[in-house]
């Protein structure tokens, strides 16, 4: 069973494009995905890695940073081929985010794809990959509605530019696209599972949204008080201060006693914008975050023991790889996956069961 992964540091698509081609030489892959850094033109990377592997799906998204089996990257491009051992079959589809019912459309044409339709797509055979425009902010009505119309599972991420929040691109295929998600099914032929850790534990304090801007990702008020003091009360800090305390307490919608995590962005007068929607009326409860290097090494550890690792699809929010920075960790977090054949990229969201922040969620596949 193969899983091939390669990366390269060339700054030319084409030259870059050729190193991966000769790394992952010994595969004849159904499907190749990566994730390129932004210091990449979109039109000529995604052309280059099409031409490099014609005859397989090429999938991918610009990132805010490359993981690669043993390695944190930047200004790099990562690849995993997945050969007809681990893929059966894949199919894939770009969605324009401005159209309601794209959606509706590409998920008829996916599934159609298999001979089925989406709702009777079998979930212990089928799973999908999601990737978003960073900048798009739609992935909660998209996510929702992928919920509403299959029963099969989806991972993913929001592409990222390097932190430069100015434009974002998902590419198939040869081409690159903006203002657009690309959903792939995948049908696979070693068992897989979904993995998510989050580091984060409750605190047992509870915001309730009470009035919120659920386009702009806005809370207004939490408990009918000015959401800046009502966050700040719940931590026990001046309104002043919260601000640096948003990356290690956030808040969590919690489901089976597993924090779902909503990311404060920033404060907007008494308001605070947050990185994904937040519904007004649900209980949140304030999160603090606990060590990133050990939570994930013993859910791969505990993992693996299970059943041995073929491969690891990484989706890996950005506000956990500057947490690792400041902490001097990524060299440690890299070499969690040293042993296995992983890629991944540091993402603007995270998409699992929804749209959620400061989280790792893994398509893992099985020997």
């Amino acid at each position: 069973m193969s899983v091939q992964v390669a990366k390269s540091q060339n700054p030319d698509p084409n030259g870059a494009a050729d190193e991966l081609l000769k790394s992952l030489s010994g595969s004849k892959p159904v499907m190749i995905l990566f994730f390129a850094s932004s210091v990449y033109n979109p039109d000529k990377i995604s052309a280059a890695m099409k031409n490099a592997f014609p005859d397989a799906t090429v999938m991918g998204s610009s990132t805010a940073g490359e993981i690669i089996s043993g390695h944190m990257l930047k200004q790099s491009i990562v690849a995993m081929a997945l050969d007809a051992d681990v893929l059966k079959a894949v199919h894939a589809d770009t969605i324009p985010l401005d159209s309601p019912k794209s959606i509706d459309t590409a998920l008829n044409n996916l599934s159609g794809g298999f001979g089925s339709s989406p709702i009777s797509l079998d979930p212990s055979k089928y799973v999908g990959i999601i990737l978003f425009d960073g900048m798009s902010g739609a992935e909660e009505r998209m996510m929702e509605r992928i919920g509403d119309l299959t029963n099969i599972k989806v991972v993913g991420g929001s592409a990222g530019d390097d932190l430069a929040f100015s434009s974002t691109h998902i590419y198939l295929d040869g081409k690159a696209y903006s203002n657009t998600a690309l959903l792939a099914i995948l049908e696979p032929a070693a068992e897989f599972e979904i993995l998510k850790t989050q580091s984060f534990c409750s605190l047992g304090r509870k915001l309730t949204p009470t009035k919120v801007d659920t386009e702009s990702r806005k809370v207004l008020e939490f408990d009918g008080k000015p959401a800046v003091a009502a966050y700040a009360e719940a931590l026990r800090v001046p309104s002043h201060e919260i601000a640096s305390q948003f990356m290690k307490y956030p808040v969590g919608l919690m489901a089976d006693g597993e924090p779902f995590v909503r990311s404060p962005q920033r404060v907007d007068g008494d308001a605070i914008n947050f990185y994904c929607q937040v519904r007004q009326g649900v209980d949140l409860e304030i999160l603090s975050s606990t060590d990133i290097v050990a939570d994930t090494k013993s859910l791969i550890d505990d993992t693996n023991k299970k059943r041995p690792l073929a491969g690891i699809i990484n989706f890996h929010c950005i506000l956990r790889t500057l947490q690792l920075e400041q902490e001097g960790k990524t060299e440690e977090y890299g070499r969690i996956f040293s042993a296995i054949p992983t890629i991944g990229f540091s993402t603007y969201g995270e998409e699992y069961i929804g749209h959620i922040n400061q989280t790792a969620t893994m398509l893992v596949f099985y020997k």
